[in-house]
Order: structure tokens, then C-alpha cells, then sequence
């Protein structure tokens, strides 16, 4: 494993510990010690490694403004929602002032709106304090609102990496396709009943979804794909700062053109996929 260019494999315990503290770690079921108060369960890493009071007090203080929890210091977990209770990992995971936030699944057990609450911290927390957020997460979307990377793993194996507007806009691996299949837009129930695999009679139209980056003129578009186009479904959103759009047509023509259609679509988007085919 590289931390920063480097192999930590061969780091014996004290080099460990010492890399240890340039790493926070938060929970997806928040690890809180409920026999302590706010103020305590963030204040205890800084006793344990001997921070002086009047440091502790400082620290402390500081990351539960932060976190936006100045006010619950004295309380118990117990009397914390779900959020709360997060905020305060997530404090207790700053106290060491570290370069590297690791977030495991950390907001899975939380509805929507927790959801994007923490989310918009953790942006925060990134960007005023500069450090680098790694998250654990089978929630594409959670990745889609937040990343500015991603990396795709099946079995410890990296499968696909990159941008995760490049990585969303055109998917290359099976996996990232299936972990993505979710944000897809559901096709029209009319549409799924009549889908065929293959063309069964030569008036069949091929039906396409188009992944597209940036603002193509869609006038353009369908005057290169020629035959008779019909726009099924669409939409637009922006990942980061850049804008993903998404068609999905069906184009009759000749059955015998089918290679040809599809090396025009993929002049002009950057990712395509035959649905089926409609009669």
C-alpha cells in the first residue's frame, strides 16, 4: 500500500502509530463511547496521547463549531440522532489534525437528508482545511455529490479509475456499469414491454442510449445518424462542473447499417449502448 508515493509495508509499529495519526477515520455505525459526553468522546484521542488541558479544551472546542455541535457538548449519544452522532465521529477524527479523512461507509445508515447534511460538511471540511477525503461507499450517488475521483474494486482488484465525471460519463468496466445501473433513468414501461433483444422484421428500429459530455447541437447529432430518429427519453445533469447528458433514441434504417450507425453515435458521445430493438 502507498501513502504519498510511499510503501508503508515494511513500517515497523512506532513508524505506524506515527502514520496513523496523519489518518482520521470515521464509522458507518459511529463507534461513540455511550458512557461519555460529546465533549469527552472527541476529547479522549487527545488524552490518551498526554495533550496537555488547556490544549484539549481548545481543540475540542474548536472541532464541535466546527462540526456545528457547540451547543450538544454535555449530552449523551443516546440523546444524539443519527447525524449527530456522525458529526461527532467526525470531530473526534480531526483532533489529530490529519491529512487524510477515511470515511467507511459513513453515511450509509443515515436517511437522505442526514445524507446530504454530512456530505455538505465533509465538502466543507475539505475544502477550508485542505485535507484529502477518501470514501468507502457502494452509494454511487454519494460519489456522483461529493468525489472529485473514483476508483471501482471487485475482489481487492482496481477494475477502473479516474475522473468521476469521465468515470460516470462513459463506464468501461462490468462492474462500474452495474453499481451505476441504479442512477440510470428507468425506460418507459411501454418501451421495456417491447424491447427485443435482436431485430426481428427489417422496419425494426435499433434503440440507443447516449452518454454526452458538454452541449452538443443535438441537430447536429441526428442529422449525422440519419434515418428516422425518435428522442425517447433525455436528460442533463451537471457532475463537479461538468454537464452529462443522456438520450435515448430509437433510429430506423437499414438493418444492414447497423455498424455504421453505431460508429457515428460514437463520434458524438462518449458512451454507447444498444438498448434493443422496437418494431
Amino acid at each position: 500500500m502507498l501513502i504519498d508515493q510511499t510503501d508503508i509495508a515494511p513500517f515497523d509499529e512506532d513508524r505506524l502509530v506515527t502514520l496513523r495519526r496523519r489518518i482520521g477515520m470515521i464509522f458507518q455505525h459511529f463507534n461513540l463511547m455511550s458512557a461519555k459526553t460529546v465533549w469527552q468522546n472527541v476529547e479522549l484521542p487527545l488524552k490518551v496521547a498526554g495533550v496537555p488541558k488547556a490544549e484539549r479544551q481548545r481543540k475540542v472546542s474548536e472541532l464541535l463549531e466546527l462540526v456545528g455541535l457547540a451547543h450538544k457538548h454535555p449530552v449523551y449519544p443516546a440523546q444524539l440522532s443519527g447525524g449527530q452522532k456522525q458529526r461527532v465521529g467526525i470531530a473526534r477524527a480531526l483532533v489529530h489534525d490529519p491529512e487524510i479523512l477515511l470515511c467507511d461507509e459513513a453515511t450509509s445508515a443515515l436517511d437522505p437528508e442526514t445524507t446530504a447534511s454530512i456530505l455538505e460538511l465533509l465538502r466543507d471540511i475539505n475544502q477550508r482545511l485542505g485535507l484529502t477525503v477518501v470514501l468507502i461507499t457502494h452509494e454511487m450517488s454519494v460519489i456522483r455529490d461529493i468525489c472529485h475521483r473514483v476508483v471501482v474494486l471487485e475482489r481487492g482488484e482496481i477494475v477502473e479509475q479516474g475522473e468521476v465525471w469521465r468515470v460516470f460519463g462513459s463506464p468501461r468496466h462490468e462492474v462500474t456499469r452495474t453499481l451505476l445501473a441504479p442512477l440510470q433513468a428507468r425506460l418507459p414501461a411501454a418501451l421495456q414491454a417491447n424491447l427485443r433483444a435482436n431485430p426481428t422484421g427489417p422496419g425494426d428500429a435499433m434503440v440507443l442510449r447516449l452518454n454526452l459530455l458538454g452541449e452538443p447541437q443535438l441537430s447536429d447529432l441526428f442529422n449525422d445518424l440519419g434515418g428516422r430518429i425518435r428522442l425517447l427519453q433525455g436528460g442533463i445533469e451537471t457532475i463537479g462542473t461538468h454537464a452529462l447528458g443522456q438520450l435515448v433514441l430509437s433510429v430506423q434504417g437499414s438493418p444492414h447499417a447497423s455498424h455504421q450507425l453505431l460508429e457515428r453515435a460514437r463520434r458524438w458521445a462518449e458512451d454507447v449502448e444498444v438498448l434493443g430493438y422496437v418494431a
